[in-house]
């Protein structure tokens, strides 16, 4: 069991999982208090920003509006990247966001082109536009939200009318409520309220075998339960908690006990949260234990594997979970966004860690380094990524390893929303008033804190890469107000200092150090977070390890060889693009190694820092990092090729040997790049003799 784990029931055990635990002063400057916190004391509440409304249980952390931060470094490159690649010219190629014959932009709901893809699309594209102040994007999004606003029917329903055996499907509604919220946010515009009270009446007023009846709503209520307490934070009607009793009980079963309700892979990330989101309400400690088990059930089985999640391709399945199993492009956005949701909920790093994990280490693989194409699927483990049907290796029919803008369907449209979202989620409110840095990333915050002055926090650094971290507040008068800095869990030493005095004390791994402090301009916080190598072993998966040094996850260098296809003629079979898209323009790719891949890692019981080499480069000029060539770090460690090991009758990377491995082969020197710079990896190896 994970320490996370441990340590989340000892508190349930305890009574005091809801109270911010507050542990041993650090060190006490004149004016400044710094203190140590498991998470921040939930008792009051935030008077600038919006947050749980009683009887709801408050939060931990408040999600500031998508105007209040702006990212910088590599984080605005990913965005930028997402704006002038597939994201930002998704409009070109998807039949889904053709304005000819799309529901969306009837009152009847009626047309041929209209369900999840348009709101997964502009959940993350409007966003993007709002964070980066591109009017041009602000104005596209606006046109398909002014459609959801106006077409609103008579009865309250809204959006595409699909109905599925007679009963109206309201799943594609959900991820559109999301884009409205972004929306109001920006705008304030009060429509987005009005409607929004009107498709819940609605919604209230359904019997309960109509309402969540098919599979995707019945398995993804807690999204439409987050939409409701959006509202009611806002409105305060108390039929709204009604209707959140209503969609829980009417919602997938995920209290279960050792099981889920179903194996596919985005419904786990997206879903397993559902009962900590219902612990708002019910105030049972039982609801979010309920999440932390199907978090861990999930990874007991299929997650013995590096980056964050589990091997499900399409779905999880008995016997299947060596790491060349992979994990869709949605399950990783629904899995980041889930963690950031928790973080708000408990309060417990544990979900920064994981979000952590995803990003840095699953997420960018799944792209082409200009994010003009991307995969539906994508492993810790992957050797080849072509149009070939690997099927039955992986439990999916057709070319579902190819990047590919044309194809994919569900992930070309959603996956717009997993950097801005994280980006969105960096700094959080606190409700003692304060601000709370929580994915370290360069750019700048601007929120009301303390008596309800308004800072600006501007942060400086190239973490994860390296492990420095500058903090400089900007206040036009001195601000008395809390700011709360997570300690990463992996990190044994953080060092923090305030206008160059250390705080001497040393934290604990994870958890938060709070600042209490009259913060006056230009004062400075540093943060270093000293990145050891750490060795995990993955004893239920062949003992096969993984190096790590700090949050990254290194994966052997393979040589990328990229041959151009035709997008349409690679296409998942169920793909669709307007007639005008141009293949040309936007072409797919495959991509094979050009090196040998099957090695396994020479460690000879010996401590890491005595046989591995770190390698710094200078950083990108390009700010993208996540690329082989660019990467600025890299390791340096033996190990010797495997020859038995190969890409199996399937086309895909032969199942991990059992460690150790007996080989007669040379020793050689290996190199090593953070697991997200490369489109083809391994990252599970076998140990060597």
């Amino acid at each position: 069991m994970k320490p996370s784990i441990v340590k989340y029931k000892r508190q349930l055990a305890l009574g005091i999982s809801l109270l911010g635990i507050v542990g041993a002063t650090v060190q006490a400057q004149t004016g400044l208090q710094a203190t140590t916190v498991n998470r921040p004391d939930n008792t009051a509440v935030n008077k600038y920003y919006v947050s749980n409304k009683a009887p709801l249980q408050q939060q931990y952390f408040i999600k500031l509006p998508v105007t209040a931060i702006r990212p910088g470094g590599w984080l605005k490159k990913m965005l930028e990247l997402q704006r002038d690649g597939l994201t930002g010219h998704l409009g070109e190629i998807s039949i889904w966001l053709s304005r000819q014959d799309n529901a969306w932009l009837h009152k009847d709901g009626k047309g041929k082109y209209g369900w999840e893809e348009l709101p997964y699309w502009l959940k993350g594209y409007a966003n993007i536009g709002y964070m980066l102040r591109d009017q041009k994007m602000i104005n596209e999004a606006k046109f398909w939200l002014d459609a959801a606003l106006d077409n609103q029917r008579e009865n309250g329903d809204f959006g595409p009318f699909v109905t599925r055996q007679g009963k109206r499907d309201l799943w594609t509604n959900m991820p559109m409520l999301w884009c409205l919220q972004s929306y109001y946010e920006h705008a304030k515009d009060k429509r987005v309220l009005a409607l929004m009270t009107k498709y819940f009446k609605w919604e209230l007023s359904l019997p309960d075998d109509q309402l969540l009846e098919d599979y995707w709503e019945n398995s993804r209520g807690g999204d439409n339960i987050y939409s409701v307490y959006w509202l009611y934070n806002r409105t305060g009607e108390a039929w709204l908690l009604d209707l959140v009793k209503k969609l829980h009980k009417n919602t997938a079963d995920w209290t279960q006990q050792n099981n889920l309700p179903n194996w596919h892979n985005v419904n786990v990330a997206q879903c397993f949260r559902e009962p900590a989101q219902y612990a708002m309400l019910s105030h049972n400690q039982g609801d979010i234990q309920a999440t932390y088990d199907n978090f861990k059930l999930i990874r007991d089985i299929y997650g013995q594997v590096p980056g964050g999640l589990f091997g499900a391709d399409e779905n999880a399945r008995k016997g299947y979970d060596d790491p060349r199993q992979l994990v869709e492009t949605c399950g990783m956005v629904e899995q980041m966004t889930s963690d950031q949701m928790l973080l708000w909920y408990t309060g417990d790093t544990k979900w920064a860690e994981n979000c952590e994990d995803i990003a840095f280490n699953t997420f960018p693989a799944a792209f082409m380094p200009d994010y003009k194409a991307l995969r539906y699927l994508t492993a810790p483990n992957q050797v080849v990524s072509d149009s070939r049907n690997h099927s039955p290796g992986i439990d999916n029919n057709g070319p579902f390893l190819m990047m590919n803008p044309f194809s994919s369907r569900c992930c070309q449209h959603n996956h717009a929303a997993g950097w801005v979202y994280y980006a969105e989620n960096a700094w959080m409110a606190t409700p003692d008033n304060g601000l709370a840095a929580q994915l370290y990333v360069e750019g700048e915050v601007t929120a009301q804190v303390g008596n309800g002055n308004t800072v600006t926090i501007i942060e400086n650094t190239r973490y994860p890469f390296e492990e420095s971290v500058s903090l400089t507040v900007k206040a036009a008068t001195a601000t008395s107000f809390p700011l709360y800095l997570r300690m990463p869990e992996w990190c044994n030493k953080p060092v923090i200092k305030i206008n160059g005095k250390a705080i001497t004390a040393i934290p604990a791994p994870g958890g938060y150090v709070k600042l209490s402090n009259q913060w006056k301009n230009n004062d400075r916080i540093t943060l270093d977070f000293p990145m050891e190598l750490k060795l995990r072993t993955w004893d239920r998966n062949k003992n096969s390890v993984s190096i790590n040094r700090g949050p990254l996850t290194y994966s052997l260098l393979i040589k990328e060889q990229y041959e151009q296809k035709d997008s349409k003629e690679t296409a998942i079979g169920d793909s669709k693009w307007q007639e005008n898209a141009d293949p040309a323009k936007w072409p797919s790719w495959e991509i094979y190694p050009a090196t040998p891949w099957n090695y396994g890692l020479l460690l000879n019981g010996q401590p890491l820092e005595k046989i591995v080499t770190v390698v710094k480069k200078s950083w990108p000029k390009d700010n993208n990092p996540f690329t082989q060539a660019a990467a600025p770090i890299a390791l340096k460690v033996k190990g010797k090729q495997i020859p038995a090991w190969t890409i199996d009758q399937y086309g895909l990377c032969g199942l991990l040997p059992q460690s150790p491995v007996t080989t007669t082969e040379p020793v050689t020197e290996l190199t090593l790049v953070p697991m997200g710079a490369g489109r083809l990896r391994i990252a599970s190896f076998p140990v060597v003799q």
